[in-house]
């Protein structure tokens, strides 16, 4: 069998907005039946098929790391965000303070060693094209718990951010907004599948097809807190690699 590249895929959001239903929902397409907090990082492993259905058609592994939200480890969870070539945004559909929050962690990504790019470091002033112009990391958001929200939610919801400006809008990037626990959400053939199939095969190739390698091509305003990619091939999922064990927890790396 053929070495299978892969890429690395975060998941960053507050706690208890869904990263982990959708982590395993995104892996599986299927509904996790019980879902646990995540202290720490917890990882699946999903193939994709880039190009899709054209001459340029190649598998690839698709790592999703789920980072723990909670507020307590944001000094230690740094250590999970190197390297990333791609970052999924998750929020709550029911909790707007998830939604401007998604913001902050854009800069924590950012400044995971102590870089501090925003403005005159308040967290509130940072802009997220900031984090477009510093990485050209592809991002993907996705709006959780669409179960509990009416159509007239939905509604202001689409008013307020048109109004306000999406982070989605910000960032120049697709949201999804659905149900985790719907196998039907990400269903191949959705509008929505296709806009996950479109997001990895930007981060594929943002990876190994762009002219552009490093992810923070401005150096003389920021200093790059990531290092170069992997480019070392990747077998199987099911090897003894530690990327390729079946989904895992990686709570020990914070004890």
């Amino acid at each position: 069998m053929a070495a299978i590249d892969k890429v690395r895929v975060i998941l960053v959001g507050d706690s208890g907005v869904g990263k982990t239903s959708l982590t395993h929902l995104i892996a599986h397409s299927e509904p996790l039946t019980s879902p646990g907090w995540t202290v720490g990082c917890s990882v699946e492993v999903k193939l994709h098929e880039y190009k899709e259905g054209t001459a340029q058609q190649k598998t690839f592994f698709v790592e999703l790391w789920d980072i723990g939200g909670s507020v307590s480890h944001k000094n230690t969870r740094g250590v999970f965000y190197t390297p990333t070539h791609g970052v999924i945004l998750v929020h709550d559909l029911t909790n707007r303070k998830s939604h401007e929050n998604l913001k902050q962690w854009l800069m924590e990504i950012i400044n995971k060693d102590g870089k501090d790019i925003g403005k005159g470091g308040n967290d509130t002033d940072f802009d997220p094209e900031q984090f477009l112009g510093a990485t050209h990391i592809p991002i993907l958001v996705f709006g959780t718990k669409l179960d509990h929200v009416d159509e007239t939610q939905i509604s202001k919801h689409l008013q307020r951010y048109s109004m306000n400006g999406s982070i989605a809008e910000q960032c120049g990037a697709d949201e999804i907004c659905l149900n985790c626990h719907d196998t039907r959400s990400l269903a191949a053939g959705t509008t929505d599948a296709v806009k996950l199939s479109r997001f990895f095969d930007k981060v594929i190739e943002r990876k190994y097809f762009s002219k552009d390698s490093s992810f923070f091509s401005d150096k003389r305003k920021f200093v790059s807190p990531f290092t170069s990619p992997l480019n070392t091939p990747f077998n199987s999922p099911f090897a003894t690699s530690s990327f390729a064990s079946p989904p895992m927890n990686l709570d020990t790396v914070l004890e």
